[in-house]
């Protein structure tokens, strides 16, 4: 079992790419395994043959643990590679059925694939509504609502792993005493400027950048908070939140102030079809050190988003819209308005920090010719 993320301790195999006995290349991807940030692909360390599969689809195993063997043909598959856990008196029976031949691979979400076991619903028979045709968990619910098999009461949904690991980071999150300042943001001139490019850059794009260049300028918000003091982070690397099925990840554009406005649109957009297509790797979720969350599409004005932690702030974005606002001349006129609000840690920034970083990036946003 590889470890795919920092906090990793162990994975669960969601589903086998190679089947016993078949070649294997090294860089071939093998085994899709859910991890505590997301489902990943793991691919194989050496070319060979697959000999043995130790842990199957749905099980868990501890960092560290065999979980497959490849060698050559000629080579006897029982043969220990490790010391291994005195065998149970089923696993003859396990060893049985890891022969038989495997479902077809389908495009479906890790907690699709959970839901359609349980409602024995067979995933070749669906067409998804997801991106690039995957399956999701309402696909699944609607065909199990048509075949008769949804189940009568209410009954618990269990979580993913990805889904226990962010419930944990949120209770850590909530422990931190934190204070929030807000500001509303004139976008007529961004608004101008996005208008002008080809291609077109997001409003969040903006954003991630006036917050890459606010940050250079205020290394401390780029800052995280331990026992032991401030970590000044080398690089300053932006989150984007991202909502996946039934959760929330936080891709990580690096080096984002050194990135051009189109290079940051680019990456956005790939992130975010990774994150909604289950294929983020272990370096698209690593060494974020600010976090930029926006609820704008969904027509919120403003919010207060919870820290990722460590990290010592996150910008919460809503909707551009035109509101009303009292001109130089006194006479109330319209104006595309953007709220922001900064959530900080309170051990390590204080008021007037997060005011000025705040100011900086309305500033940046007001006169967007230096992004």
């Amino acid at each position: 079992m590889p470890r795919l993320s920092d906090s990793m301790e162990e994975g669960t195999v969601a589903r086998w790419l190679v089947e016993e006995g078949a070649e294997v290349t090294r860089g071939q991807p093998l085994v899709e395994i859910d991890t505590d940030k997301a489902t990943m692909e793991y691919e194989a360390e050496s070319d060979g043959t697959l000999l043995r599969i130790l842990v199957a689809e749905g099980e868990t195993a501890a960092i560290g643990t065999p979980i497959a063997r490849i060698g050559s043909p000629d080579e006897q598959p029982d043969a220990p590679a490790a010391p291994m856990p005195a065998p149970a008196a089923s696993q003859p029976e396990q060893r049985t059925a890891s022969v038989a031949p495997r479902a077809p691979r389908v495009n479906a979400s890790p907690i699709a694939k959970r839901l359609a076991q349980e409602l024995s619903v067979d995933l070749t028979t669906i067409r998804g509504t997801g991106p690039n045709g995957m399956i999701s968990k309402e696909d699944v619910e609607r065909a199990a609502e048509a075949n008769g098999t949804a189940p009568a009461g209410e009954s618990p949904e269990p979580l993913s792993r990805v889904q226990q690991a962010i419930a944990r980071h949120m209770v850590e999150a909530a422990a931190v005493p934190t204070f929030a300042v807000e500001v509303e943001i004139d976008m007529t001139a961004s608004s101008e400027l996005r208008e002008s490019l080809d291609p077109k850059p997001s409003v969040n794009d903006l954003v991630v950048k006036a917050c890459a260049l606010a940050l250079r300028e205020h290394p401390r918000v780029n800052a995280a908070y331990s026992e032991q003091g401030f970590r000044y982070a080398g690089a300053i690397n932006v989150g984007i939140a991202v909502a996946a099925e039934d959760a929330l990840l936080v891709p990580v554009v690096h080096d984002a102030d050194r990135k051009s406005l189109e290079d940051i649109r680019n990456e956005s957009r790939e992130l975010a079809e990774k994150t909604r297509a289950g294929k983020l790797t272990p370096a698209d979720l690593d060494g974020g050190t600010f976090t930029v969350s926006n609820l704008g599409m969904h027509r919120v004005r403003r919010f207060e988003a919870l820290l990722n932690t460590p990290q010592a702030a996150i910008l919460a974005v809503g909707v551009v819209e035109p509101r009303p606002v009292v001109g130089a001349d006194g006479e109330l006129v319209a104006r595309p308005l953007m709220s922001a609000t900064l959530v900080c840690d309170h051990r390590i920034l204080y008021g007037a920090d997060a005011a000025v970083f705040l100011a900086r990036i309305r500033e940046l946003l007001e006169d967007p010719a230096s992004l």
